[in-house]
């Protein structure tokens, strides 16, 4: 049995802003709002160190002391200022890898996760197949510039995604300054000061990518991914993508108030009710009409327990499905 609801609205969208980036993409929840050559393989710089945090998060301990050795402090570009000899735990690399993009704290980290960096690299590539990143690929943890070290905007926007998923990533990223041997380092990503919304991001810089951004937005409950590449004027390129995207997309609900009657082969009662399993929206262009095909039992023979799935939604925006979700017998 099929049922069709639509949710229809009639406001136009106005036209995206004009960009610096030869590349960009906006995402929410893998769906892709907005891009410009987003799928085009490019230089990423430091934006490559959101791959060796979360690869330190899911495979170091916090509190492990790192031994700093001298070549980790002789790597050329940015730097949080390790000093030989010296020792610090996995969470101050971190803070110091994501904040203030330091090359030093990347190779200290790859040298305890992995043992040396070829294997750490071996480790991120791995990481990258696993997630789908199929047009990324990596030669180092720290992003100076090799032929073979590129990735695209919509990898890293998927990268990102996944990375705000986990808590310690987020926390870190969302931290406007740090204290690291009596100086107070503050974070490099500007729109944590200046974007209202922006919950993190990372910033990336080499004379071959030019300026490399990606960062995390939430307004009205919808959280948003944007990468930029080789964007001259980064910030403004966010801010401005930012506020088109929530003057012109919402967040709807996809399952308030929805209960569907199946028959119900039964002695006591006539019908009972599938309801979803859970509470799902999207993040659509106010223009948009989202049509919602419910494929349901003919009928239901007890015993049934409530929670068992008995149906299931097809959500479809503008004529194409973007997904599903299931119904489950509220009884």
């Amino acid at each position: 049995m099929l049922y069709a609801l639509h949710f229809l609205c009639g406001s136009g969208i106005s036209r995206a802003p004009a960009l610096s980036a030869q590349s960009a993409v906006l995402v929410c929840e893998g769906e892709v709002l907005y891009e410009k050559n987003a799928r085009l393989r490019l230089p990423m710089a430091s934006t490559t160190k959101i791959m060796t945090a979360i690869l330190a998060i899911e495979n170091a301990n916090t509190e492990d002391i790192v031994s700093i050795k001298s070549e980790h402090c002789m790597v050329e570009g940015s730097s949080m200022y390790l000093r030989p000899e010296s020792e610090k735990t996995v969470l101050e690399l971190l803070k110091g890898l994501l904040l203030v993009s330091g090359n030093d704290a990347a190779l200290a980290l790859a040298d305890h996760v992995a043992g040396d960096c070829d294997k750490f690299v071996e480790m991120m590539n791995r990481k990258a197949a696993d997630l789908g990143l199929e047009n990324t690929h990596f030669t180092n943890p720290h992003g100076l510039s090799h032929a073979s070290h590129y990735t695209t905007a919509y990898d890293l926007a998927l990268l990102m995604e996944y990375c705000m998923d986990n808590e310690l990533f987020r926390r870190i990223v969302a931290m406007k300054s740090f204290e690291s041997d009596g100086a107070q380092l503050l974070n490099h990503n500007k729109l944590l000061f200046s974007c209202p919304g922006c919950i993190g991001g990372k910033t990336g810089y080499t004379e071959a990518s030019g300026r490399c951004l990606v960062s995390c937005c939430e307004r009205e409950g919808a959280q948003v991914i944007c990468v930029t590449l080789s964007a001259p004027d980064d910030w403004n390129d966010h801010m401005s993508l930012y506020n088109w995207v929530y003057d012109n997309f919402s967040l709807r609900s996809l399952t308030e108030n929805q209960s569907f009657p199946v028959p119900l082969v039964s002695n006591e009662k006539s019908y009972v009710f599938l309801v979803p399993e859970k509470e799902e929206s999207s993040f659509v262009r106010d223009s948009s009409e989202i049509r919602l095909e419910a494929q349901l039992p003919w009928f239901a023979v007890e015993p049934l327990k409530a929670g068992d799935r008995g149906g299931k939604v097809s959500i479809f925006v503008d004529g194409i499905k973007t997904g599903e979700y299931y119904l489950i017998y509220s009884e």
